[in-house]
Protein backbone atom coordinates (compact mmCIF):
# COMPACT_ATOMS: atom_id res chain seq x y z
CA UNK A 1 0.00 0.00 0.00
CA UNK A 2 1.48 3.08 -0.90
CA UNK A 3 1.20 6.46 0.96
CA UNK A 4 -1.52 8.38 -0.52
CA UNK A 5 -3.54 4.71 -0.70
CA UNK A 6 -2.55 4.54 3.40
CA UNK A 7 -4.03 7.67 3.99
CA UNK A 8 -7.58 7.53 2.59
CA UNK A 9 -7.88 4.48 4.20
CA UNK A 10 -10.79 3.98 5.96
CA UNK A 11 -10.56 2.29 9.37
CA UNK A 12 -13.60 0.97 11.65
CA UNK A 13 -13.07 2.21 15.10
CA UNK A 14 -15.21 1.63 18.08
CA UNK A 15 -16.86 4.76 17.90
CA UNK A 16 -17.26 4.78 14.26
CA UNK A 17 -15.03 4.99 10.94
CA UNK A 18 -11.58 7.34 10.84
CA UNK A 19 -8.92 7.93 8.25
CA UNK A 20 -5.42 8.43 9.08
CA UNK A 21 -3.51 11.65 7.91
CA UNK A 22 -0.04 12.33 6.89
CA UNK A 23 0.08 14.05 9.63
CA UNK A 24 -0.54 11.50 12.18
CA UNK A 25 2.26 9.59 10.57
CA UNK A 26 4.29 12.08 10.92
CA UNK A 27 3.60 12.38 14.51
CA UNK A 28 4.57 8.77 15.10
CA UNK A 29 7.61 9.38 13.26
CA UNK A 30 8.46 12.17 15.73
CA UNK A 31 7.13 9.97 18.53
CA UNK A 32 9.86 6.65 17.29
CA UNK A 33 12.37 8.93 16.78
CA UNK A 34 12.38 10.72 20.62
CA UNK A 35 12.68 7.54 22.08
CA UNK A 36 15.15 6.54 20.00
CA UNK A 37 17.28 9.30 20.70
CA UNK A 38 16.50 8.95 24.54
CA UNK A 39 17.36 4.96 24.08
CA UNK A 40 20.26 5.46 22.14
CA UNK A 41 21.74 8.60 24.30
CA UNK A 42 21.12 6.41 27.75
CA UNK A 43 22.80 3.36 26.07
CA UNK A 44 25.73 5.64 25.38
CA UNK A 45 25.89 6.52 28.81
CA UNK A 46 25.50 3.87 30.48
CA UNK A 47 28.12 1.89 28.51
CA UNK A 48 30.38 5.03 29.10
CA UNK A 49 30.29 4.99 32.45
CA UNK A 50 30.85 1.55 33.36
CA UNK A 51 33.43 0.81 30.87
CA UNK A 52 35.29 4.24 31.23
CA UNK A 53 34.54 5.33 34.81
CA UNK A 54 33.47 8.25 36.46
CA UNK A 55 36.53 10.61 35.36
CA UNK A 56 35.65 14.45 35.16
CA UNK A 57 35.32 14.32 31.37
CA UNK A 58 33.02 11.47 30.96
CA UNK A 59 30.92 13.02 33.82
CA UNK A 60 30.70 16.17 31.41
CA UNK A 61 29.88 14.36 28.79
CA UNK A 62 27.26 12.25 30.85
CA UNK A 63 25.87 15.45 30.99
CA UNK A 64 25.15 16.32 27.38
CA UNK A 65 23.80 12.74 26.92
CA UNK A 66 21.15 13.40 30.19
CA UNK A 67 20.48 16.51 27.88
CA UNK A 68 19.78 14.70 24.84
CA UNK A 69 17.70 12.00 26.74
CA UNK A 70 15.76 14.83 27.85
CA UNK A 71 14.93 15.94 24.83
CA UNK A 72 14.19 12.60 23.00
CA UNK A 73 11.82 11.42 26.03
CA UNK A 74 9.91 15.00 26.00
CA UNK A 75 9.14 14.82 22.25
CA UNK A 76 7.84 11.65 22.77
CA UNK A 77 5.61 12.58 26.17
CA UNK A 78 3.97 15.22 23.03
CA UNK A 79 3.54 13.36 20.68
CA UNK A 80 2.66 9.97 22.10
CA UNK A 81 -1.20 8.98 21.61
CA UNK A 82 -3.05 8.13 25.15
CA UNK A 83 -6.54 8.06 25.06
CA UNK A 84 -6.80 8.81 28.74
CA UNK A 85 -6.08 12.97 28.30
CA UNK A 86 -5.67 13.60 32.20
CA UNK A 87 -2.93 10.32 32.16
CA UNK A 88 -0.98 11.97 28.94
CA UNK A 89 -0.65 15.64 30.91
CA UNK A 90 0.18 13.71 34.35
CA UNK A 91 3.28 11.96 32.29
CA UNK A 92 4.55 15.72 31.02
CA UNK A 93 4.41 17.18 34.34
CA UNK A 94 6.03 14.48 35.74
CA UNK A 95 8.33 15.05 32.82
CA UNK A 96 8.75 18.95 33.37
CA UNK A 97 9.42 18.34 37.16
CA UNK A 98 12.70 15.83 36.18
CA UNK A 99 13.82 18.74 33.81
CA UNK A 100 13.29 21.66 35.84
CA UNK A 101 14.97 19.27 38.79
CA UNK A 102 17.93 18.80 36.35
CA UNK A 103 18.40 22.19 35.45
CA UNK A 104 18.34 22.89 38.99
CA UNK A 105 20.85 20.76 40.23
CA UNK A 106 23.11 21.19 37.47
CA UNK A 107 23.04 25.09 38.44
CA UNK A 108 23.33 25.10 41.92
CA UNK A 109 25.38 21.64 42.87
CA UNK A 110 29.37 21.77 42.60
CA UNK A 111 29.15 18.30 41.04
CA UNK A 112 28.32 17.18 37.50
CA UNK A 113 24.59 16.24 37.17
CA UNK A 114 24.98 12.38 36.97
CA UNK A 115 27.77 12.57 40.21
CA UNK A 116 25.38 14.79 42.10
CA UNK A 117 21.95 12.51 41.50
CA UNK A 118 24.08 9.62 42.04
CA UNK A 119 25.42 10.74 45.32
CA UNK A 120 22.94 12.81 46.85
CA UNK A 121 19.28 11.20 47.25
CA UNK A 122 17.38 13.80 47.11
CA UNK A 123 18.86 14.92 43.99
CA UNK A 124 17.91 11.79 42.35
CA UNK A 125 14.14 12.05 43.90
CA UNK A 126 13.90 15.24 41.53
CA UNK A 127 15.19 13.55 38.50
CA UNK A 128 13.58 11.04 39.58
CA UNK A 129 9.92 12.41 38.11
CA UNK A 130 10.89 12.47 34.11
CA UNK A 131 12.06 8.87 34.56
CA UNK A 132 8.45 8.23 36.12
CA UNK A 133 7.30 9.74 33.43
CA UNK A 134 9.65 7.31 30.90
CA UNK A 135 8.27 4.85 32.86
CA UNK A 136 4.27 5.84 32.21
CA UNK A 137 5.81 4.75 27.96
CA UNK A 138 6.80 1.46 29.20
CA UNK A 139 3.32 0.33 30.95
CA UNK A 140 1.57 2.03 27.83
CA UNK A 141 3.50 0.15 26.02
CA UNK A 142 2.89 -3.19 27.91
CA UNK A 143 -0.55 -2.59 27.76
CA UNK A 144 -1.30 -1.96 24.54
CA UNK A 145 0.79 -4.10 22.43
CA UNK A 146 1.91 -6.72 25.38
CA UNK A 147 5.75 -6.37 24.68
CA UNK A 148 8.07 -8.35 26.58
CA UNK A 149 11.11 -5.05 27.20
CA UNK A 150 8.64 -2.84 28.52
CA UNK A 151 7.15 -5.77 30.53
CA UNK A 152 10.44 -6.11 32.65
CA UNK A 153 11.30 -1.92 32.27
CA UNK A 154 7.78 -0.92 33.94
CA UNK A 155 9.17 -2.69 37.42
CA UNK A 156 12.90 -2.33 36.76
CA UNK A 157 12.82 1.59 36.55
CA UNK A 158 11.71 2.11 39.86
CA UNK A 159 13.19 -0.86 41.56
CA UNK A 160 16.46 0.35 40.81
CA UNK A 161 15.73 4.16 41.32
CA UNK A 162 14.26 3.00 44.51
CA UNK A 163 16.87 0.55 45.57
CA UNK A 164 19.51 3.11 45.42
CA UNK A 165 17.89 5.85 47.15
CA UNK A 166 17.17 3.24 49.91
CA UNK A 167 20.52 2.24 50.02
CA UNK A 168 18.96 -1.71 49.87
CA UNK A 169 20.34 -2.55 46.27
CA UNK A 170 24.47 -3.98 46.41
CA UNK A 171 26.35 -1.96 43.64
CA UNK A 172 26.63 -5.71 41.70
CA UNK A 173 22.70 -5.05 41.92
CA UNK A 174 22.93 -1.59 40.41
CA UNK A 175 24.94 -2.34 37.80
CA UNK A 176 23.14 -5.33 36.82
CA UNK A 177 19.88 -3.48 36.40
CA UNK A 178 21.31 -0.51 34.83
CA UNK A 179 22.80 -3.06 32.31
CA UNK A 180 19.38 -4.46 31.77
CA UNK A 181 17.62 -0.91 31.76
CA UNK A 182 19.62 0.21 28.57
CA UNK A 183 19.42 -3.03 26.57
CA UNK A 184 16.25 -3.57 27.19
CA UNK A 185 15.11 0.56 26.30
CA UNK A 186 17.40 0.19 23.53
CA UNK A 187 15.49 -3.10 22.18
CA UNK A 188 11.96 -1.39 22.73
CA UNK A 189 13.01 1.99 20.54
CA UNK A 190 14.38 -0.23 17.74
CA UNK A 191 11.53 -2.70 17.56
CA UNK A 192 9.24 0.42 18.07
CA UNK A 193 10.88 1.58 14.34
CA UNK A 194 9.87 -0.96 12.21
CA UNK A 195 6.02 -1.37 13.73
CA UNK A 196 3.55 -0.70 11.63
CA UNK A 197 2.29 2.75 12.29
CA UNK A 198 -1.14 2.93 12.52
CA UNK A 199 -1.39 0.84 15.66
CA UNK A 200 0.53 3.48 17.12
CA UNK A 201 -1.83 5.96 15.93
CA UNK A 202 -5.00 3.62 17.40
CA UNK A 203 -8.71 4.21 17.20
CA UNK A 204 -9.00 7.63 16.37
CA UNK A 205 -12.41 7.19 16.74
CA UNK A 206 -11.95 6.86 20.70
CA UNK A 207 -10.12 9.95 20.89
CA UNK A 208 -13.05 11.82 19.11
CA UNK A 209 -15.81 10.52 21.29
CA UNK A 210 -13.63 11.37 24.68
CA UNK A 211 -13.43 14.54 22.92
CA UNK A 212 -16.68 15.03 22.25
CA UNK A 213 -17.59 13.86 25.95
CA UNK A 214 -15.28 16.78 27.47
CA UNK A 215 -16.87 19.83 25.87
CA UNK A 216 -20.05 18.35 26.45
CA UNK A 217 -18.80 18.02 30.15
CA UNK A 218 -17.98 21.45 29.95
Amino acid sequence: MNASKAETAIYQGQFGEFTITATDRRGVVVYRAGLTIAAASFAIATSAVLYLGATPSVLAWLTVLYALFSLGLGVSLLTIHIYLVPLHRLLQVFWAIGTIAAIAVSWRSDLPLLQAAYERPIALIGLGFAFAALTGIFFKEAFCFDRFETKFLTPLVPLLLLGHVSGLLPLAAERGLLVAWSVLFLIFALRKCVQPIPSDIGDKSVFAYLKQRAGKAA
